[in-house]
């Protein structure tokens, strides 16, 4: 191993061989990075034994964008959650959360179905789930703890402390065949 190499390895927080699962419990913040570049294993059950590498491979990534990812999941690791954000793989630099026209439309129908006009709908995110996160929607009132994003005559209610995980996420409706309603 040439003296390069060494250093590489010592500034090496996570490596290929480590477990998904124990990266993301380690550092919940790398998960973003890694759904990003297609590795929905973050919250999967198999996170527990399966390795970094066996996961990009058994989904098919190449093996130079999987070098790529362990860069970014790295630098992420070591910056801290704060940064995590700027080293997303997709560059979503946009700390909003969006809504669809559509699924402002619906929102809106539903709300007034329940009777619930006039509150906002609430967004917020919990790790787990294929993607990394699972997430919810309820009618809500903003609170001061509270960002509200405002399209299309619905207000988006997002918990500042939750930003970081939903920040560039859209809000769409869908409705066909393989079934209908919300998606993140």
């Amino acid at each position: 191993m040439n003296q390069e190499s060494k250093a590489v390895t010592k500034e090496q927080l996570i490596s290929k061989d480590m477990l998904i699962g124990e990266v993301v419990e380690k550092y919940p913040h790398a998960a973003s990075a890694m759904t990003s570049y297609g590795l929905h294993c973050v919250g999967c059950h198999v996170n527990p034994y399966e390795t970094i590498e066996q996961g990009a491979l058994r989904h098919g990534m190449p093996m130079d964008m999987l070098e790529e990812m362990m860069l970014e999941v790295n630098k992420i690791a070591k910056d801290g959650p704060k940064e995590a954000h700027k080293h997303s793989h997709k560059e979503t630099q946009s700390e909003k959360v969006s809504i669809t026209e559509f699924a402002a439309k619906k929102v809106s129908e539903y709300m007034k179905q329940e009777g619930t006009t006039g509150a906002g709908l609430r967004v917020s995110a919990y790790p787990g789930g294929c993607a990394g996160y699972q997430y919810a929607l309820e009618f809500d009132n903003a609170t001061e703890n509270d960002l509200v994003f405002d399209e299309f005559g619905v207000k988006v209610i997002v918990a500042k402390n939750q930003l970081e995980m939903l920040s560039g996420v859209t809000i769409d409706f869908l409705e066909g065949l393989q079934g209908t309603g919300f998606k993140i």
